[in-house]
């Protein structure tokens, strides 16, 4: 059976992820002490006790979930023995998932993968104040018709496609005002409804260009190696395995569209038949049902959830 791994993106974190696995095994908790080391901050104390308001922050929640999604990566390798090199035709991750992707492939170092989240996080958040971009699903529209909903509400301000989750399902990002006028409009169109999301910046839109031009400048200074198993990159749904391209569409991905459901479709077209969610909560598991009937979703973000699979590929 063809399978890959998924790392989720933000939005999953929740006050108390990884604190079981560090409570139940070692591998789990060094990876949490060594990126509260690499990062000089005790991430992993806001991670398991909170508050909610201070982890919801982009620049602890994107080097938070990736710590949890390595943390159950390594577990399941030295405690399981389920390696990525063995057991994955692809990695792919959503978003800041995507950094998640590549340390666990090793591609980058965990402390690297850490510091660039972090500094993502900042350089995101800085990138436009706050109160003056949003974002809003549209639901029950496909990526087409919000293509021309988002053209139509920009009226000279920056409206555009940020995420293209699984069918019926995309978001628009850009100037606030913008991104209403798009709610407005896509009522219109057909929208079954369409929602404000309660973040703090307009991700994956060109109002990210600063954050895009602080993280080539961060990504030129660290190590790239080629993946053990090729990345499905969120800007080209496509395999990915060079290095210098990956360091390129790392800083493509601040700005660009990220096409979910195409990098789905693209590794069930290559034969994948299970999709394996590493880390907090379960988002891209119920994505994948919704993108792809008979594609499997798993989600692993425990302990328990690490015994469960590995007794069923046993």
């Amino acid at each position: 059976m063809s399978r890959a791994f998924t790392f989720p993106g933000q939005g999953s974190q929740f006050v108390g992820m990884g604190k079981e696995l560090a409570e139940n095994l070692a591998t789990a908790r060094h990876v949490f002490e060594e990126v509260d080391e690499a990062l000089g901050q005790k991430l992993s104390k806001l991670m398991f006790e909170g508050p909610e308001a201070d982890l919801t922050l982009t620049e602890n929640a994107q080097p938070a979930l990736m710590a949890v999604s390595l943390a159950v990566t390594r577990a399941l390798a030295a405690d399981f023995g389920i390696r990525i090199a063995d057991k994955a035709a692809f990695v792919a991750g959503h978003s800041l998932g995507e950094y998640s992707a590549l340390a666990a492939a090793g591609a980058i170092s965990l402390a690297d993968t850490a510091r660039l989240l972090k500094r993502r996080g900042r350089a995101m958040q800085r990138a436009v104040p706050v109160g003056k971009g949003a974002m809003a699903a549209l639901l029950g529209l496909d990526l087409e018709t919000a293509k021309a909903v988002a053209a139509e509400a920009a009226q000279g301000e920056v409206c555009a496609t940020a995420n293209d989750n699984a069918p019926g399902q995309v978001v628009v990002s850009g100037d606030k005002a913008a991104v209403e006028r798009a709610i407005e409009i896509a009522k219109g169109k057909g929208a079954r409804r369409s929602i404000l999301l309660p973040v703090s910046a307009p991700f994956h839109c060109p109002l990210m260009q600063p954050a895009a031009d602080d993280m080539a400048e961060a990504l030129a200074a660290v190590a790239i190696q080629s993946p053990i198993a090729p990345l499905v990159a969120n800007v080209t749904a496509a395999a990915e395995r060079d290095p210098e391209r990956i360091r390129k569409l790392l800083v493509e991905q601040v700005t660009g569209l990220v096409r979910w459901q195409e990098s789905v479709l693209y590794m069930a077209d290559q034969g994948v038949e299970t999709l394996i969610e590493l880390g907090a909560g379960k988002v891209l598991t119920g994505l994948a049902k919704r993108i792809k009937d008979g594609l499997q979703g798993i989600a692993i973000g425990s302990s328990q959830d690490m015994e469960t699979f590995a007794k069923s590929i046993s």
